[in-house]
């Protein structure tokens, strides 16, 4: 049988630098009042021995895990399939990592789910949470809100946090935003449907058509107000058969382009709400002969690569910095915790309530 190897202990770390148990244990967690000289041998004595902080015993000191939950309102099918998710958790993990924090995932593949996450983030095992797509009808945030973890959301919530004691309430899409409390990381959707929308009035494309996204997700609409903002000024654009619902996957792009079709066959230009329902739309478009962008010019929104690059042809997009949405979710969310911040959510220095970040217009061949 092998011997085990008995692990390093904070007394033996003390016993090492010279000091007492009490000034490694400030040290080791992060705390202050230790002198630098007596600091810096106290670090020097850790990585000499290999001690590893006990982590039970440290968030007993601390009253902090390093691990934040990230929250995904989508099932596993869904999450594993859309390059989005990816980069947007990847940003994320950055982020956590640079700050030696660890990544809890959730996700949700039905309203049980929310029950579970809601239990998990109440027993204390994370420090905050990072959630993202959320749906109009979601009942996460009112969860959330009761549990009283510090959250950062990813996309302008369609609620507000001012609902009093039953905590959040659903926002109309010209009612009000998110309240003070709410802190979100989004990009300008609609003024980037706008700068899309208008590059293809621009280049004398008259039937203009919109295959939107899931329109129970504010980034959808959003999306879609934008289109109406610049087709409104054109004669004919109002059109309601040039606006179709598909739900952000290449399949959804393939069902509502045909529908697209059958409705408007003189159509001669397609924004979709993203790059993966503008490439089920370029399939479609192919399959029924009709030549992009001679016939119909196309372009999609978020610039996933390689998706945007390797479409036939090559998609003009609107690019948001997705893995820079997360990273920033998750920078909000530390500082929040660094501030201060309690297991109410409130903040002595709370971070700023929502953060839109710009997009631009990559123009490819597309259109």
């Amino acid at each position: 049988m092998t011997e085990a190897v008995s692990r390093p202990t904070l007394e033996a770390v003390a016993a090492r630098a010279g000091v007492s148990r009490a000034t490694v244990s400030r040290v080791v967690n992060g705390g202050d009042g230790v002198r630098e000289p007596l600091a810096e041998r106290v670090r020097q004595a850790v990585a000499e021995l290999g001690y590893v902080p006990n982590q039970a015993a440290r968030s007993l000191v601390t009253r902090r895990h390093d691990a934040v939950a990230v929250v995904i309102a989508e099932p596993e099918t869904r999450v594993f399939a859309d390059p989005f998710f990816a980069l947007q958790l990847r940003g994320i993990s950055k982020e956590l990592t640079a700050h030696d924090n660890q990544l809890v995932l959730l996700l949700t593949e039905g309203r049980d789910d929310h029950a579970r996450v809601a239990r998990y983030l109440a027993g204390g095992h994370v420090d905050g949470a990072l959630v993202f797509s959320l749906h109009l009808d979601d009942p996460l945030p009112g969860l959330i809100h009761q549990v009283g973890v510090p959250t950062v959301f990813g996309g302008r919530p369609g609620w507000s946090d001012d609902g009093g004691a039953g905590g959040p309430t659903r926002a109309t899409r010209t009612g009000r935003g998110p309240g003070p409390g709410v802190v979100y990381v989004d990009c300008d959707n609609r003024g980037g449907a706008r700068v899309a929308v208008r590059h293809l009035v621009d280049l004398g494309r008259r039937r203009v058509a919109h295959l939107t996204g899931a329109l129970d997700q504010t980034s959808a609409v959003d999306r879609l107000d934008g289109y109406r903002d610049v087709m409104g000024e054109v004669p004919g654009g109002n059109d309601p058969r040039l606006v179709v619902e598909s739900d952000f996957t290449p399949s959804g792009g393939e069902r509502a382009m045909r529908e697209l079709l059958d409705r408007c066959p003189d159509v001669d230009a397609v924004f979709a709400a993203n790059d993966l329902t503008a490439l089920g739309a370029l399939r479609v478009l192919r399959a029924s002969g009709r030549r992009v962008p001679e016939d119909v010019a196309v372009i999609g929104f978020d610039d996933m690569l390689p998706v945007a690059e390797e479409a036939d042809p090559p998609l003009t997009t609107v690019r948001q910095d997705i893995e820079e949405m997360g990273r920033l979710m998750a920078r909000l969310l530390l500082r929040g915790l660094a501030d201060g911040r309690d297991r109410t959510g409130a903040s002595a220095n709370p971070p700023p309530a929502g953060v839109i970040l710009p997009t631009t217009l990559i123009r490819r061949t597309s259109a």
